[in-house]
C-alpha cells in the first residue's frame, strides 16, 4: 500500500518561496524512501518528473505542470551521526540550516557555512550550493540515489562532475541522502558562527519577502549583484516582481506578483546588465512548467 501524500492540480505556488506557480498534474509527498521507491515504479515510463525541497531557487510558470511533482520536503527528512562519529547522513528533504545546527550540536565543522543556504539537502547536492564562501561538495563523502525504477545506488564524489554551481553525473537518478565528512571542533564556537552567519544573511538578504535566493550566478571575479546595481536595477519592478532593494541579485514578490512577472524581471535585468557590462548573467534559478495558456517551454 503506498503510503505519503498523492494531489491532484496541486497549486505550486503553495510549494515555492516565490509564492507564484500553475498546478502540478500529480503531486506526491512519500513517507519515505521506501514509499518514494514503490511510487515511482508505478509511474509510466515517460512521465515527466519533477523533485521539489523547500521550493526555493525555482520558478514554476503560471500555467503550471503537466508531469508529476515530488516534495522531498518533510519527507526525505531523516538526519543522523554514523557510527564513525565524524559524518552525517542527511536526506534529500532536510532543510540545509538543520544539517549546520545538528552538526554544531554534535561537535562537528566544517559545514556551518550551510546555515546560509535557503534550501534542502538535495538541492544543494545538485547544484553545488554555496554561501559565506563555503560550497557543497566538498564536504560530501558520498551520495545516495534513486532511478525511476526505484533501485538505490551509492556513489562518491569520483562519479560526478562538479563546478560552481553545476553537477553532472549518473543520468535517470536523483539524490535521496548525503554523507558529509566533517571534523570535531568546539561545538559552542560552531553555533556562534552559525548564528553570526544567520545575522549577517538577514541584515544583507531581503529574508521576510517571497524570493528564490540568488537569481543569477556570481561571473568570474565579480558580483551579479554589483553589476546590477550598477545597472540602476535595484527597485525596478515588473507588475508585482521587484529588484530587492537591499540585494540587487534577489527579485522579490512583493505580493502580487505573478509568474510571468517574475521570469520578465529575469530577462530585462540580464539583458540590461549585458548592454551596460558586456558580461552574460548565467542564471542560478530553475525555470519549469508552461507559459499561461501556452504549450511547455
Amino acid at each position: 500500500m503506498l503510503r505519503g501524500t498523492l494531489l491532484y492540480n496541486e497549486p505550486m505556488a503553495r510549494h515555492t518561496t516565490w509564492r507564484v506557480g500553475g498546478p502540478a498534474r500529480q503531486f506526491y509527498q512519500p513517507m519515505g524512501v521506501d514509499d518514494l521507491a514503490l511510487f515511482l515504479q508505478q509511474l509510466p515510463a515517460q512521465e515527466p518528473l519533477f523533485w521539489v525541497g523547500l521550493g526555493s531557487n525555482l520558478l514554476v510558470r503560471d500555467g503550471g505542470i503537466h508531469g508529476t511533482v515530488i516534495m522531498t520536503s518533510g519527507a526525505l527528512n531523516g538526519l543522523s551521526l554514523e557510527m564513525d562519529a565524524v559524518t552525517i547522513r542527511a536526506e534529500a528533504g532536510v532543510p540545509c540550516a538543520k544539517v549546520a545546527r545538528f552538526s554544531a550540536r554534535q561537535g562537528l565543522t566544517g559545514i556551518e557555512f550551510f546555515a546560509g543556504i535557503p534550501g534542502t539537502v538535495g538541492g544543494a547536492l545538485a547544484m553545488n550550493a554555496g554561501a559565506f564562501g563555503g560550497e557543497t561538495w566538498p564536504v560530501v563523502k558520498a551520495v545516495e540515489t534513486i532511478d525511476r525504477k526505484g533501485i538505490r545506488y551509492l556513489h562518491s564524489p569520483a562519479d560526478y562532475q562538479i563546478g560552481y554551481r553545476h553537477v553532472v553525473g549518473p543520468t535517470g537518478e536523483w539524490f535521496i541522502a548525503a554523507h558529509f565528512a566533517l571534523h570535531t571542533g568546539d561545538s559552542e564556537a560552531s553555533m556562534v558562527q552559525i548564528k553570526a552567519l544567520l545575522e549577517k544573511r538577514n541584515r544583507t538578504q531581503p529574508t521576510h519577502q517571497p524570493s528564490c535566493g540568488s537569481v543569477f550566478r556570481n561571473p568570474a571575479g565579480d558580483h551579479a549583484a554589483r553589476l546590477i546595481e550598477a545597472s540602476g536595477l535595484k527597485g525596478v519592478c515588473v507588475g508585482g516582481a521587484c529588484v530587492s532593494d537591499k540585494h540587487a541579485n534577489f527579485i522579490v514578490n512583493s505580493g502580487s506578483a505573478s509568474a510571468a512577472n517574475i521570469e520578465a524581471l529575469i530577462v530585462r535585468v540580464a539583458e540590461t546588465v549585458e548592454r551596460d557590462h558586456g558580461v552574460k548573467l548565467v542564471r542560478e534559478a530553475h525555470i519549469i512548467g508552461e507559459l499561461q495558456g501556452n504549450g511547455l517551454i
